[in-house]
């Protein structure tokens, strides 16, 4: 009887998961498996849906007959521990593209290879895989958006999985104890879960034609708030992408891949600017601190950074203008607010979040590396009422 073993990362769900999927038909026994690693660091919000989110693939696996088995330590000497006591014969994983993702990966075909076990990364992360399209003239990544808009948007997909319609364990298996859920954090933090996810999924396809035109308006509720769901993988960007979606929302989804891809050619972006500049970033801790915490003194800055730590999530124009504001405003280094980010944000993934702060700070992907928002002109554009600002700075209230 053949037995593989799933490892679980950025993907938890059980439908249109090709790791899971590739498992279930390849094996009769499969042993779904997340390892908590000490090693990674997590604030409050993000630690909380996380536990959310396990807790419903728990769930969603028992109902198929399986479990979502829970171990801590290093993820590679997890695995093969319990590869080796269920006797499995191959390891299956989603494949990632960051620096700790690809070093993951590696270290896991080794091991695999030293104790002749099978190893396979699968796809899923994304819509398109990461290095699925390349770029006419040469290089492993597209560096423009445009012409990798264009080429993704021709590429044909694979088809979207459905869940598996049984899971077979191994007897006797011990699944272990989920993490407690984290004190503190934000007050007003979304549900993790597919659950969660295809709930929220379903309510934005009934509105998803208000997008284009109003995904902007800062005190509107247009935008989809599904960005920490792809960022767990509780929802499928491959299924999300192939709903009835306005051109608008697929660009964003797109936007995603593309740092993806970018990421998995240069994983060191978190650290390195993806261009060729000089940089000579100012350091200001109390300056730094008053960004981080919403005293600015600029209101449209002070409301997006106030919602951050109110939700674990920012509109996406409130990010441009914050970002725009801490490194072009006032000259502060951009790795300091893309780990602030990726602190607070529940869906602050290194491609989209890296990625994006090098773009608006001028290191990155921008054709026009010198754009700068004007948070006074953004407030009028934006919020020309200032509901938004109201809403998240309370002295103006």
């Amino acid at each position: 009887m053949s037995t593989a073993v799933v490892l679980f990362t950025r993907d938890l769900r059980v439908r249109d998961n090709p790791a899971l999927s590739y498992a279930v038909r390849s094996s009769d026994q499969v042993v779904p498996l997340f390892v908590v690693d000490p090693s990674i660091r997590a604030g409050a919000n993000r630690w909380r849906f996380l536990v959310e989110s396990l807790a419903d693939l728990r769930e969603s696996l028992r109902r198929l007959g399986g479990d979502l088995v829970v171990r801590r330590g290093d993820p590679v000497a997890e695995v093969i521990r319990l590869a080796t006591s269920v006797g499995a014969q191959r390891i299956v994983a989603a494949a990632d593209v960051t620096e700790y993702g690809q070093r993951r990966e590696a270290r896991l075909r080794a091991a695999a290879d030293s104790h002749r076990l099978e190893f396979t990364a699968h796809p899923g992360l994304t819509v398109v895989p990461p290095g699925a399209l390349r770029p006419s003239g040469g290089g492993p990544a597209y560096r423009v958006f445009t012409p990798y808009w264009r080429a993704w948007s021709d590429l044909p997909r694979r088809p979207v999985f459905g869940a598996p319609r049984v899971i077979r364990l191994p007897a006797g298996l011990d699944a272990g104890s989920l993490p407690a859920l984290p004190a503190g954090g934000s007050p007003d933090v979304v549900p993790g879960g597919e659950v969660a996810a295809r709930r929220r999924m379903r309510a934005f396809l009934r509105r998803a034609d208000e997008y284009p035109d109003g995904h902007d308006a800062l005190a509107a509720d247009r935008t989809s708030h599904l960005s920490p769901y792809l960022r767990f993988g509780c929802l499928s960007p491959l299924e999300l992408a192939g709903a009835a979606l306005p051109d608008a929302v697929v660009r964003q989804l797109c936007w995603r891949d593309f740092f993806h891809q970018l990421t998995a050619a240069q994983p060191t972006l978190t650290r390195d600017p993806l261009r060729n500049v000089d940089e000579a970033w100012r350091v200001d801790p109390e300056q730094l601190g008053r960004w981080q915490e919403g005293r600015t003194g600029v209101p449209i800055v002070d409301a997006g950074m106030r919602q951050l730590l109110a939700q674990g999530w920012m509109h996406n124009r409130a990010r441009m203008i914050v970002a725009s504001y801490l490194t072009k405003g006032v000259g502060l280094d951009w790795r300091d607010g893309a780990r602030w980010f990726g602190e607070w944000l529940l869906d602050g993934d290194v491609p989209n979040n890296y990625g994006n702060w090098q773009w608006v700070a001028g290191t990155g992907t921008d054709t026009k590396p010198y754009r700068r928002f004007s948070p006074e002109r953004q407030a009028r554009r934006f919020d020309p009422d200032g509901a938004y600002v109201r809403r998240f700075v309370n002295e103006l209230s």
